[in-house]
């Protein structure tokens, strides 16, 4: 008789001499189930690897989506304008706020000034509306048509202009506009996102403004009517700060809303 290969033992706990006495037939079958076995569990490990593959691919499909593509020129060019066009008008236009609403049975609906104007505020929001590149653009058309004589800046305008004291902040409108819109758009809109993008612009603009009026100071303090150097800095950093600070926010929840509308 040819020599027929025995299954082996499904377990190392099975005796030889309890495997030796399982019938042919019982044997048969446990290597029927182990083999059959065996397959399931192949197709078991190739689902699960079919399915690890899916899920990479599906994960790198949503960070492609959640990354937003570059503005195209002409999408910088109209940004600029608008941011231009705001950065003119919220020069001249004080920030207020109303009165508390319980107040307004006895005195009527009133305002009270913040001590600023719109002007940063329209820097921010067209830096969180429209990117780094339309930000800076926007600034770079304002300061040179302020210094080449249009009085578009609050105390009108020249070249003369970069002697005054807060000439600096205006400087620093290029580099919080650039920061704020770069990373407002860094990655797709969040409310927690474009606060973090509206002050660290603000911060930029400030720092930035301290920096040129220190060095301005330096080199002609006591033709700039200020007292001292503390005085400066509190002037046109530290006491329009709250302010400022009130305007952002407006201008975040703002460009919040703006970004859901136009983006999604």
């Amino acid at each position: 008789m040819p020599n027929v290969r025995q299954p082996s033992k499904p377990d190392a706990d099975i005796s030889d001499y309890e495997w030796s006495m399982t019938p042919p037939s019982v044997k048969f079958l446990i290597s029927q189930w182990r083999e059959l076995l065996g397959k399931k569990q192949q197709q078991i490990n190739n689902a699960k690897a079919e399915n690890q593959w899916l899920r990479e691919q599906l994960n790198l499909r949503l960070e492609q989506s959640h990354r937003l593509a570059p503005p195209l020129l002409p999408e910088i060019i109209l940004w600029g304008m608008v941011g231009l066009i705001l950065t003119i008008g919220g020069t001249f236009i004080e920030a207020s706020t109303l009165s508390v609403p319980w107040l307004w049975g006895q005195d009527g609906i009133s305002t009270q000034s913040l001590g600023v104007t719109y002007q940063i505020g329209a820097v921010l929001v067209t830096g969180c509306l429209g990117g780094g590149s339309a930000a800076l653009l926007s600034q770079v058309v304002y300061l040179a048509l302020g210094l080449f004589g249009l009085p578009i800046f609050d105390r009108g305008g020249g070249w003369e202009y970069m002697l005054e004291p807060h000439f600096g902040y205006l400087l620093g409108f290029l580099v919080g506009a650039w920061l704020c819109g770069y990373l407002a758009f860094k990655k797709s809109v969040k409310i927690d996102r474009l606060i973090f993008s509206c002050f660290a612009g603000l911060l930029s603009i400030h720092l930035v403004g301290v920096v040129y009026f220190v060095i301005l100071y330096i080199f002609r303090g006591a033709s700039l009517g200020l007292d001292s150097l503390a005085q400066g800095i509190y002037v046109y950093s530290i006491a329009p700060l709250p302010g400022q600070i009130a305007v952002s926010c407006v201008v975040v929840a703002i460009a919040y809303l703006m970004r859901k509308i136009m983006f999604t």
